[in-house]
């Protein structure tokens, strides 16, 4: 057992990011940012979800790429391999392994509940792979198989690690008697932060997303100190000064946004933020707020390029990354065989 471990009995975090290139703003904030202040304090392990990835079409020379990018953005974002594991998650079979156990312990009731598919389905449902509907049990395995007892995740993930403590539950109800333990802990969620789920810079409405057509509505981890100002300078905003409560900020979405942001990369809390901004207009507040978007996304984006030189030095963090994840996973899985009933 390492000395992390023995350190962080008590509390262990999984949490995952796709590697679909392109990461922007609202990925930093909303995942790795939070990550880098977390692993000084609980046993971190850390995932790109490669095999959630190709729930939608991947090209796969792209799909490789990728990997290497988010990498590189969560090195350079702060990770130290040397507190925490990251690795990509297909290079650990017993995530698929422990998700197939787990498809037969879920319910279809409850994967009908589940508002991400119908979002990303849309009105093609019937075309929809088997992959993007069960994908939430492929991300109960990813969490469990790590006996993680907390998921830093966003609002919009919320649901799914609900649908992670059901299956836990019922994996315990099924498999264990009453005289023994609970197999699974429950997992609870972490939301942090102020900026949860950073909006588009061109509607305030709408999530940030690699997929928006427009290049503009999102800050992107590989943009320049020009493009970043060139960006916040044309967010879409209103024509009133900044209110000096969260009650008002909040029927404003634009400017809920920005304000949001701010707070977070500069660690205050929006109500503090708004302390020193009410009554000013945006042509007072922006300026401030690139300043501050460059000063924090450069150094991540310089060492992203340098990182990205060197292919091969990211995949030995990989590979190392990936064996301290299966030292974790192999047993739980074994355990898990042996319930079910398996011959191993």
């Amino acid at each position: 057992m390492t000395n992390l471990q023995s350190d962080h009995l008590q509390k262990r975090i999984f949490s995952g990011i796709q590697p679909t290139g392109n990461l922007h703003l609202g990925n930093y904030l909303g995942a790795i940012k939070n990550w880098v202040n977390l692993q000084n304090d609980i046993y971190s392990i850390f995932s790109i979800v490669d095999l959630h990835a190709i729930t939608v079409p991947q090209e796969p020379s792209k799909l490789k790429s990728s990997t290497h990018e988010v990498a590189a953005a969560i090195i350079a974002s702060g990770i130290d391999t040397d507190k925490s594991i990251l690795f990509n998650q297909s290079s650990v079979k017993e995530h698929a392994e422990l998700a197939w156990i787990f498809n037969c312990v879920c319910r279809i009731g409850w994967l009908n509940r589940m508002t991400q598919f119908k979002e990303k389905a849309g009105k093609n449902r019937e075309n929809a792979t088997v992959g993007l509907y069960g994908y939430p049990v492929l991300m109960a395995a990813d969490i469990l198989l790590y006996k993680s007892t907390h998921v830093p995740v966003g609002d919009d993930q919320k649901q799914h690690i609900e649908l992670a403590r059901d299956i836990a539950s019922s994996f315990n109800n099924m498999f264990t008697s009453d005289e023994e333990d609970d197999f699974f802990d429950l997992p609870e969620p972490q939301i942090i932060g102020e900026a949860t789920r950073v909006m588009s810079l061109r509607d305030g409405t709408k999530k940030m997303s690699k997929s928006d057509a427009s290049d503009a509505s999102r800050i992107n981890l590989t943009d320049t100190a020009e493009e970043i100002s060139n960006k916040i300078k044309k967010a879409k905003t209103d024509p009133h000064p900044l209110p000096d409560n969260i009650e008002e900020l909040k029927e404003r979405p634009e400017a809920h946004n920005l304000m949001s942001i701010y707070s977070s990369l500069s660690d205050q809390t929006l109500e503090k933020a708004l302390i020193e901004f009410s009554g000013k207009g945006f042509s007072y507040f922006k300026p401030r707020l690139i300043d501050l978007a460059i000063e924090t996304l450069s150094p991540i984006s310089r060492e992203m390029r340098s990182l990205l030189k060197y292919r091969n030095e990211i995949d030995k963090i990989l590979k190392n990354g990936e064996q301290k994840a299966k030292e974790i996973a192999e047993p739980v899985l074994k355990d898990v065989k042996n319930l079910v009933g398996f011959v191993n």
